[in-house]
């Protein structure tokens, strides 16, 4: 039986309001590097509902003992980011996994067998970088199933590359758009994040 690629679309009118503010092309770098961290926030906050490994446990309060749920912290979690836009994705996710391993510079050469992949990119144009991570990550024999894609945005042809490698994956975005220009600008997109963050990348 052939896979489908998952994306999921939280229909949260937050995450709406900050993709519009990422849209508009008169925001403020300021407020368009809030937006990203925003929509990293609450993109992991969904990503998350039912894949943070956790447990059931006995705690004791005041007035006697109750069931707890607790995250389980044995499992490592590595936070790969794209720069510079994915890297602000994160800065809004830490709050939520503040014990997260942050890794610049790739994919690490070694991974816990049982470790959770989040990768935070500012968005998915045609998937190619993306792909790199993804390939390097399923040499590390990485499971599709142990890895989240935190996307600001996302286009057609992206998700259609992206899924013909890793038709299992599950990636979080707050929408897809139609196409990409030639010079490889999501349409109608966010335009691009390194000039909109005012960054250098050397």
């Amino acid at each position: 039986m052939a896979m489908t690629l998952h994306v999921v679309i939280p229909p949260h009118p937050l995450i709406g309001h900050w993709l519009s503010i990422l849209r508009i092309e008169s925001t403020p770098s300021a407020i368009y590097s809030t937006a990203l961290e925003q929509l990293g926030k609450w993109l992991t906050y969904e990503a998350l509902r039912d894949w943070l490994p956790h447990s059931k446990t006995e705690i004791s309060t005041k007035h006697g003992n109750t069931e707890g749920l607790i995250i389980e912290t044995r499992v490592p979690l590595l936070v790969l980011p794209n720069l510079p836009g994915g890297l602000q994705m994160w800065q809004g996710a830490r709050e939520i996994l503040p014990n997260a391993v942050l890794c610049l510079g790739g994919v690490p050469k070694e991974i816990e067998k049982n470790a959770g992949i989040l990768i935070f990119c500012d968005q998915i144009d045609l998937g190619e970088n993306l792909l790199k991570t993804l390939k390097k990550l399923k040499d590390s024999k990485i499971k599709s199933q142990q890895i989240r894609v935190i996307s600001s945005l996302a286009s057609n042809d992206g998700l259609k590359n992206v899924g013909e490698s890793f038709p299992e994956l599950k990636i979080y975005t707050s929408s897809i758009d139609p196409s990409v220009s030639k010079n490889g600008e999501i349409i109608p997109g966010i335009g691009n994040p390194s000039l909109r963050l005012n960054t250098r990348i050397t």
